[in-house]
């Protein structure tokens, strides 16, 4: 088995449901995303659900989703929604 699996670039767009606003959850997974290297935005939609786009090495992006399975300490997310995405982002940010 190679190792370029975990090399290729994989974009996905996510929609965490559950109380995931004004629990920090934005900043903490930009601050996330950063450490692991992935690029992309995260913002608040008015249906009180968060979007985001996530892209960056396979296994990075694997573990930016898990993270979004549970987000921060004072989130409570009921379920992720995941498909896949596409575009080129550079870095990660919040979107307002």
């Amino acid at each position: 088995m190679s190792s370029s699996s975990t090399q290729a670039t994989q974009t996905l767009h996510l929609v965490i449901h559950g109380r995931v606003q004004g629990v920090f959850f934005r900043d903490s997974m930009r601050r996330e995303a950063q450490g692991l290297g992935v690029a992309g935005w995260v913002r608040n939609r008015s249906d009180g659900t968060v979007e985001a786009l996530v892209q960056g090495r396979s296994d990075a992006v694997d573990s930016i989703v898990r993270w979004a399975h549970h987000g921060p300490e004072r989130a409570r997310v009921e379920r992720v929604e995941v498909e896949p995405a596409e575009g080129t982002h550079s870095k990660f940010e919040i979107l307002y």
